[in-house]
């Protein structure tokens, strides 16, 4: 929580010392794109890869994911975007062996970008789609020869908004800072044996990065 906090207070102040000086950056440029190396119309789409931190029942977790979308002039990008997650490994006395929650989701984005015509810029990434989750079951008696099963799964809905501070780097090249929260619908698998998981069990926040190549 206590990052979750920070970030936004890093957004806020970010967005107020630049909001000072967009309608000079207007004047000075006549609308145009600036980025740190220079200036350019934005004129496309963009791909991107990121990498998140999170906690899932109580355990380092990370996700990693695509997405990509075009851009309807500078205010709004539309796209697909998917994510795949694992939490660390615990030992289940009742399974014998190690396990860990492992799933994916995805689905539509729209992200509203604020004061794009700036070097450095808020916007906020919408995610709707579905996703599943099983409980994996880790066989590890010789190193080399690890195998991986799934014990029970479940499928859900989901919801991730976000924000993230963008930095304009190069014409063909972002660069994101992003905080967001992960809102699923209610999952019901028995974990691991006998045991129900919460039924909350993968929302939560998050925070990352994000890498977008295309042409803004």
């Amino acid at each position: 929580m206590k990052r979750i906090i920070v970030l936004f207070a890093f957004v806020t102040i970010s967005v107020l010392v630049f909001a000072q000086n967009e309608e000079r950056y207007d004047r000075q440029n006549d609308g145009d794109i600036r980025t740190l190396v220079g200036q350019y119309q934005a004129i496309g789409g963009y791909g991107g890869l990121y990498m998140q931190y999170t906690r899932i029942d109580d355990r380092d977790a990370f996700v990693f994911g695509a997405r990509g979308g075009i851009l309807l002039g500078h205010m709004m990008s539309l796209g697909l975007g998917g994510s795949g997650f694992f939490n660390d490994l615990q030992y289940s006395s009742d399974l014998g062996t190690d396990i860990s929650l492992a799933g994916g989701y995805g689905g539509f984005f729209f992200e509203p970008i604020l004061m794009p015509k700036l070097p450095v810029h808020v916007s906020f990434p919408v995610l709707v789609g579905v996703g599943g989750v099983s409980v994996v079951t880790v066989n590890n008696d010789e190193f080399w020869e690890d195998t991986f099963s799934s014990e029970a799964s479940d499928a859900y809905m989901v919801i991730e908004p976000g924000i993230e501070v963008e930095v304009n780097v190069t014409r063909f090249f972002r660069f994101c800072i992003g905080g967001y929260y992960r809102y699923t619908s209610e999952v019901t698998i028995e974990y691991p044996l006998g045991n129900p998981i919460p039924y909350d069990i993968l929302r939560g926040f998050s925070g990352g990065v994000t890498f977008k190549f295309g042409k803004f």
